[in-house]
């Protein structure tokens, strides 16, 4: 579904004049806040962009787990191993609530899955970076899942009520996943001065790719007008991106570590914090397939599909034979 109707998306917002009934009555609704369900009436548009924006999600979150389930053997106590493997249960979890939402605009989790198998739908550019020490698995629940809490705390207020509902859970568990970062931050930053350096070098390293995740500036972005139009985002990226660092720079220096970005510092008439632009080229290289880790993690991908298949047969002729039974017991 998502394939064909992507294919005749619009370019561009239509004005009222331009609507019909059905868009003028279904814009209203979304004026007045009201929730999108998946029953009521939506433009193709509107569900292609749903589709695409919550498979890509559904995708980050599985994906992710990828650079931290490689960690769990060899955390460095048993209380982190246990935290970091609730951590990326927790991932899978989100996955499931992000592919349900997807279906109830019509769009099976086998067909997602096939679309990102055959690089036909992204995950976030930040998974496709290197995870190289233990000091890396606190960065990463710092600043990626702290970026993603930004976002998905806006993601509440959503106008697809199945979308909006699975961010209330989906937050209360990130908020988790990001203090257990900040705390492993802790221990690394006010530790022997080699645990500074890691924690250091692993802030540096992924600074700019987590600012990146908030995707490209408004001017270059391709779906943020239209998107905002329907309240399927409520805050631009550079508005999410200007949060999350206005939060985050603090958190560094309590951290007593060198700000990653020599052009970050207070802007007293703005009342926040100038910084540098990310290498965007980079950004939009790594989207494309070329960052240093996209063929690991679509490959393991794949292979974890492939190699799961019979699972999911057993499951299927499970409930099958169930099925039958019951048709032949009444």
């Amino acid at each position: 579904m998502y394939a064909q109707m992507i294919k005749t998306a619009r370019a561009g917002i239509k004005t009222r004049d331009e609507m019909s009934d059905l868009e003028r009555d279904f814009q209203d609704k979304i004026d007045r806040d009201i929730k999108i369900e998946p029953r009521d009436w939506m433009p193709d548009d509107y569900r292609a962009t749903l589709i695409r924006q919550i498979g890509q999600h559904a995708h980050s979150e599985v994906v992710g787990q990828l650079p931290e389930g490689n960690w769990i053997t060899r955390a460095p106590t048993l209380e982190r191993k246990a935290i970091l493997l609730a951590k990326v249960q927790d991932e899978a979890g989100h996955g499931l609530y992000l592919y349900s939402a997807a279906e109830t605009l019509g769009e099976s989790r086998d067909e997602l899955t096939r679309l990102l198998h055959e690089g036909k739908m992204k995950y976030s550019s930040i998974f496709n970076y290197p995870t190289l020490n233990w000091a890396d698995m606190g960065a990463v629940g710092w600043l990626v899942d702290g970026a993603a809490i930004v976002n998905q705390v806006a993601l509440q207020r959503t106008s697809y009520g199945p979308y909006a509902r699975a961010m209330v859970r989906i937050c209360k568990e990130e908020s988790f996943h990001a203090r257990q970062g900040y705390h492993a931050m802790m221990k690394m930053a006010f530790g022997t001065p080699e645990q500074k350096a890691m924690a250091q070098s692993a802030l540096d390293r992924l600074w700019f790719p987590s600012i990146m995740m908030f995707g490209p500036s408004d001017a270059e972005s391709t779906h943020s007008e239209q998107s905002m139009a329907w309240k399927i985002k409520v805050k631009s990226n550079d508005e999410l991106r200007q949060q999350y660092i206005d939060q985050t720079v603090p958190q560094i220096e309590y951290l007593g570590l060198d700000l990653p970005d020599p052009s970050l510092k207070w802007n007293e008439e703005t009342g926040h914090y100038d910084y540098g632009e990310p290498d965007w080229s980079e950004f939009f290289d790594v989207i494309k397939g070329n960052g240093p880790c996209n063929v690991d993690r679509l490959r393991n991908r794949v292979k974890a599909w492939e190699d799961g298949a019979w699972v999911r047969d057993g499951l299927m002729a499970h409930a099958r034979k169930k099925a039958a039974a019951k048709v032949a017991a009444q």
